[in-house]
């Protein structure tokens, strides 16, 4: 019974499918152990499946160009273009994937069409996200604590901590500073704030 299921080309096609989306979500939130965990065991089932069907090279490299036209769209100015042609190389490549005696398509091709573009369409939306992460930058100038005026934490003597800009920071003094002094930064080593007592 579990078999029969497993052997099934559109099963198999949504445990491959659902397999590596999980694997590229817990690549992009790593620690929990679940995302993982649950990759692995689609993926398990989907290779089982996938060892036990015939597979169509063609349509499995067919695939492997939608992935390529996918990275591509994400990088280049034209991406309408190269995302319609990672749909389109996906649902063909999905449709065909899997061998049911010549062109017959073994994966029900409604199926693939609505799979692959929600999973492209998922996968675009995060990627553009995660870029538009990548390019912003740095909100903390630690430039800007430069002349700042804080708290010291601590008795700084040498070394010790300071409250400026509503953040704890450690600091260096030249001269001893009671706790509780006023202080100003007037300059920044790494992340040490070197410190005089106002």
């Amino acid at each position: 019974m579990v078999e029969e299921i497993l052997l099934n080309p559109n099963i198999a096609y949504l445990l491959l499918v659902g397999g590596a989306l999980l694997a590229i979500l817990a690549l992009l939130n790593p620690g929990t152990g679940l995302l993982e965990l649950a990759a692995l065991f689609l993926l398990i089932l989907a290779g089982y499946s996938v060892y036990n069907l015939p597979v169509n090279y063609w349509a499995l490299l067919l695939i492997l160009l939608g992935v390529i036209s996918f990275l591509v769209a994400l990088r280049r100015s034209r991406r309408q273009v190269y995302l319609a042609a990672s749909i389109a190389a996906l649902v063909a490549g999905s449709i065909f994937l899997f061998d049911d005696q010549g062109w017959q398509p073994a994966v029900n091709p409604v199926l693939a069409l609505v799979v692959s573009a929600a999973v492209v369409g998922f996968l675009w939306l995060i990627a553009q996200k995660w870029l538009e992460a990548e390019q912003i930058r740095p909100a903390h100038d630690l430039g800007a604590l430069i002349g700042a005026i804080g708290e010291a934490k601590s008795s700084i003597h040498a070394e010790g901590s300071v409250q400026v800009a509503g953040e704890l920071w450690s600091a260096q003094s030249a001269q001893p500073i009671p706790e509780g002094a006023r202080v100003r930064v007037v300059g920044r080593e790494g992340f040490f704030l070197l410190v005089e007592q106002i």
